[in-house]
């Protein structure tokens, strides 16, 4: 896989996974800085979903003419051979809505 970036939007194999952890292949967002990303064998990202329930944690984004929610309630370290593929980037306004999020949900 090609260098990835923070707010990437990529396909992860996310299989095998325990409990109530999001499971199958699916869309998730690149959280790791870039300069993560560009020297470390794992990368943190957060899944997406197709159906959500209005929780704090999930942020409504559009992404290939579809609607789905991030869920930063569901964050992980993978490795990246976990990456199927690159889908697209984020927009300046969903980043912006990421970071609120994770501010409001991990930092006190």
């Amino acid at each position: 896989m090609d260098q990835i970036n923070q707010y990437d939007i990529v396909l992860v194999n996310l299989e095998p996974t325990i409990g109530s952890e999001m499971k199958k292949t699916r869309p998730c967002v690149i959280l790791s800085p870039n300069e993560m990303n560009k020297h470390l064998q794992t990368i943190v990202i957060a899944p997406m979903t197709s159906t959500s329930k209005p929780y704090p944690t999930r942020i409504e984004v559009r992404y290939k003419q579809t609607t789905g929610w991030i869920a930063i309630d569901q964050i992980r370290t993978i490795d990246r051979v976990r990456i199927v593929k690159r889908f697209e980037t984020l927009s300046d306004k969903d980043v912006e809505k990421v970071k609120i999020i994770i501010q409001k949900t991990f930092v006190a």
